[in-house]
């Protein structure tokens, strides 16, 4: 855990540093968009440059394709935070069925579109980057802009962020707990 000097010197308590004030705006604009301050934001709150960067990538596609997106890289990446923040948010503010929750822990979807996203999505995470061109191609032939796909890698990029952090922070999980299919036994 890399950060140490958290409140009471525990890094997961999503307590603030001193140093930390200049986030506060971005803090609440969190607070106003979800109804809570997640954890996860209030230690990103101690630079605020990461914060800031973390919350313009978010509004990044569709809010409901954001969440699968963020949902399937958690489970690849094995992000117990992301996962269960994602699933809590997409299940409780989007109300999506569980149905398509677990769709979204395998890249996939029922609709066709967001199937091809999650599908180029997940060959960039899998692929660190590395794609080849029959991925692209069968996004395209499902309709996927260029945009579209310029918006998914940065939103693989946002997700990858959080799920790194989040693990290397430690930060305590204040969502109901999903943990990814990799570490079922």
């Amino acid at each position: 855990m890399f950060i140490s000097s958290i409140g009471s010197g525990s890094p997961s308590s999503g307590a603030l540093v001193p140093g930390s004030v200049l986030s506060g705006p971005l803090l609440a604009q969190v607070q106003k968009s979800l109804g809570l301050t997640p954890n996860m934001t209030k230690v990103m709150a101690n630079s605020p440059v990461l914060l800031k960067g973390y919350l313009a990538l978010s509004g990044a596609l569709p809010a409901g394709v954001r969440e699968q997106l963020a949902i399937a890289t958690a489970e690849y990446n094995g992000c117990e935070y992301c996962l269960s923040a994602h699933t809590y948010i997409r299940a409780n503010i989007a109300k999506v069925d569980s149905g398509e929750l677990e769709l979204a822990r395998r890249a996939g979807a029922s609709d066709s579109h967001t199937a091809a996203l999650l599908a180029l999505s997940d060959a960039i995470v899998r692929g660190r980057g590395a794609v080849d061109d029959g991925a692209v191609q069968a996004a395209r032939d499902a309709g996927v802009t260029d945009a579209e796909i310029g918006e998914v890698v940065g939103h693989v990029a946002l997700n990858v962020l959080t799920n790194y952090f989040n693990v290397l922070a430690g930060v305590e999980n204040d969502w109901p707990v999903i943990t990814p299919h990799l570490h079922v036994a």
